[in-house]
Formats: C-alpha cells, sequence, structure tokens
C-alpha cells in the first residue's frame, strides 16, 4: 500500500474551502465568500511542455479540428479539482493535467467543466471527451468505462478539531458518515454499514452530497461525526480550514485513479495513455501534482483498465 504525504501546503485563510461550498452553481460566485483576498491557484507552465506528433495523430479527427480536449469534473475536490477564489475559474492538479495532456496531443487547450460527480461517465463521449476528477479505479467502473491510471490515493477520515464525538475508525457503527455521492468512499461505507447490521450493532447513517465542501461544512458544525474522503482531500481540507478539522486514524485503502474516457473511443484511450505515460516518464506529471503538495500519489506506469 503506498504511502500518502499529508499536504505540506502553506494553510490558506480560514474557511476557504467552505467559501466554495456556498457555490454550488458554479456559474453563480458567492457573495459572501469567505476565501482568502489572493488566488490559491497555482500552474504548470504548459508551453514548455511539447507535443508529441507520434501521440497527436492518434487523437480522433472530431477533437482535432476541435482542438479543445473537454474535461468533466466534481470542481469541489481539493486539491485535485476546485474553484479559485472567483468562485468560478476551475483549478488544481487535474485540471493542469488536462492542460498538459492537451499540449502532448497536439490540441490548443485543454479545458475543464463543472459538473456533479455521478453525472460525468453518462456524458462522456458527448458533453465531455474525458473525465479527469478522481476517480478510483473499480471493476465496476471499468465496466462502464476506459480508465487510464495516473495517481494512486488512499482513504482517511476527517473528524472536528479534538474529535468531540469521539470517532473511532475501527468501530464506526452507529456513527454518522458523510461522503461524496458516487464514490468510492460512499462504497465503502455502504459496506461497512451492512457489516454492522450483520453483527448485530447500529448500521452507520451515510450522508452522500453532490459537493464534497457540504460534507465539510456539516462536520464543522457538529452534524456529522466524521468525513471520509480521498487522503489529499483531507490533508486539504485540514489545512483550509485552520485547525478546525482533525485526521484520525491511518490512511486506508489505498488505490490507483484514472482518467476516465468512453469504452467504446479506442484512439482517445490510446492517446490518453500514452501522453500520460509522456507525462510520467518526463517527471511533468509529478511535477504537476507537487504544485498542490501531492507529488508521492504520482503513479510510473499509465495503465489502461489495470487489474481487468
Amino acid at each position: 500500500m503506498k504511502t500518502q504525504k499529508i499536504l505540506s501546503m502553506v494553510a490558506v485563510a480560514t474557511l476557504a474551502t467552505l467559501s466554495l461550498a456556498a457555490c454550488s452553481d458554479p456559474d453563480q460566485p458567492s457573495d459572501d465568500a469567505t476565501a482568502p483576498s489572493d488566488s490559491v491557484a497555482k500552474f504548470y507552465d504548459i508551453d514548455s511542455i511539447e507535443t508529441q506528433a507520434d501521440i497527436a495523430a492518434l487523437v480522433p479527427e472530431e477533437i482535432k479540428s476541435r482542438g479543445e480536449l473537454r474535461n468533466g469534473a466534481s470542481t469541489d475536490y481539493a486539491p485535485a479539482e476546485f474553484r479559485d477564489t472567483d468562485g468560478q475559474t476551475p483549478i488544481g492538479y487535474d485540471i493542469e493535467l488536462v492542460k498538459a495532456l492537451a499540449k502532448v496531443m497536439g490540441l490548443s487547450e485543454g479545458t475543464t467543466t463543472h459538473a456533479e460527480f455521478a453525472t460525468i461517465i453518462p456524458a462522456l463521449g458527448t458533453k465531455f471527451d474525458i473525465g479527469a476528477s478522481s476517480f478510483t479505479i473499480t471493476p465496476e467502473r471499468i465496466e462502464q468505462v476506459n480508465m487510464v491510471s495516473y495517481v494512486e490515493v488512499g482513504s482517511s477520515y476527517a473528524v472536528k478539531a479534538g474529535n468531540p464525538s469521539g470517532f473511532d475508525p475501527s468501530n464506526p457503527c452507529g456513527k454518522t458518515i458523510g461522503v461524496q455521492t458516487g464514490t468510492y468512499q460512499q462504497t465503502f461505507v455502504t459496506e461497512l454499514s451492512a457489516e454492522c447490521e450483520a453483527k448485530g450493532e447500529p448500521a452507520i447513517k451515510v450522508m452522500p452530497h453532490d459537493l464534497n465542501t457540504d460534507n465539510v461544512t456539516k462536520l464543522i458544525g457538529g452534524q456529522y461525526d466524521a468525513v471520509l474522503s480521498d487522503s489529499t482531500i483531507t490533508g486539504w481540507a485540514i489545512k483550509s480550514t485552520n485547525g478546525q478539522l482533525d485526521q484520525v486514524g491511518e490512511v486506508i485503502e489505498s488505490e490507483p485513479q484514472g482518467i476516465v474516457i468512453n469504452k467504446d473511443d479506442a484512439a482517445l484511450t490510446e492517446a490518453v495513455q500514452k501522453a500520460l505515460q509522456y507525462l510520467m516518464d518526463k517527471g511533468i506529471l509529478e511535477d504537476i501534482l507537487n504544485l498542490y503538495g501531492a507529488g508521492d500519489a504520482a503513479l510510473s506506469q499509465a495503465e489502461v483498465d489495470p487489474g481487468k
């Protein structure tokens, strides 16, 4: 199991993450945002990346003629994909990665549009070309889409500072746990709840939200005992809420994550796989992840549907 580094970035102002929760409509900036006045975006020098002609030749003609690689992401999952202090602009390491992929593939730009997490896969091949949005690779998803691995991330629990509810990850039965809708963590906690009931113990109250920031808000407000999310996301939430949260327990269930592509699009899948491998080999992927404190999550091999 790959060890995950808890983010070491300098903390931004109190409730930076919570300010994004106020923007459930990405087209409407928040009027009462409490984010810091300065942008928290960190950009990679995309112009320094060289287009690879052999990879560009693999890109489907429709995407070539458009000149744009369209990504769908649930932009509330910092530091992978979230929104800058204007409440609209997508930022994060997945956002920069999509731009880098587009450059390697000979496209003019790689763009990211916000979508609720559960709606991304159904929109592949129509609204979106790819989904780079912290998708854990699972057998169920591989049945639906092609997945190209690029990072490995575990899960960890966040609790309110001081753990006032006494949440114990080894005994979550009867507790209230927030998760993001459609994620690996929702499945994991739901299965834990079934195990609790099988032992004759109280079920877990699983609380799914489309926006992970809603979970953080409820946790700080004392309505939830814990929130389970990717370890990188937990680390960022702790930093960005200025000590209002703690991690409890160790990182668990480390799994690879992948970019999702329409199951019928073999050409784009190959182009993405080769472009990702190029970024890995050149150290660019790790550099992009390091912008947001997640360099340790980088994989060295871009595999299509690993473990299938």
